[in-house]
């Protein structure tokens, strides 16, 4: 496996992958050192996330070659299939998974998909329009969903 890091709006980025596809991409809460070089089977991956956060892609198009269990890989799956800009809550992703029992499990995979905004788990939220826990943290949650929002808040201040 090799492994780049990039620096991204939300701190640095480390993605793991090789000829077989994006095994991970994380965000980090440390300032790894940036890389110098991005290997080849990286390359895609970190030209696809600079598009997404200079806002001129919204799907990825990408080979991805996450570890997970069946049933975690068939989660991930399903949050490909949320649009851009567009939110699903646990709730609507148990019931497309085909079993609205289980919330919990869904809800556990999403916690454990290894492919940060590749695979948006951050377009998932509580039934109620919460932000429910997010990885990488619920403020980096917000400002994903703000970025793919149509609807642009400006500051005050």
């Amino acid at each position: 496996m090799q492994t780049c890091y990039i620096e991204t709006p939300l701190g640095h980025a480390k993605i793991v992958g090789d000829d077989k596809g994006i095994a991970s991409v994380s965000i980090l809460d440390t300032k790894e050192e940036l890389s110098d070089t991005i290997p080849e089977s990286l390359l895609d991956c970190v030209i696809q996330l600079k598009e997404y956060f200079n806002e001129t892609r919204k799907t990825f198009d990408l080979k991805l070659n996450p570890e997970g269990t069946t049933f975690q890989k068939k989660v991930w799956h399903q949050l490909e299939t949320i649009p851009f800009g567009r939110t699903f809550s646990y709730l609507q992703l148990s019931k497309q998974l085909g079993d609205p029992k289980a919330i919990r499990a869904v809800a556990n995979a999403n916690g454990k998909n290894p492919l940060w905004i590749i695979v948006p788990c951050h377009r998932v939220i509580g039934s109620d329009g919460s932000l429910t826990g997010y990885a990488s943290g619920l403020y980096r949650k917000q400002w994903l969903l703000n970025h793919e929002s149509d609807y642009k808040q400006q500051s005050l201040f």
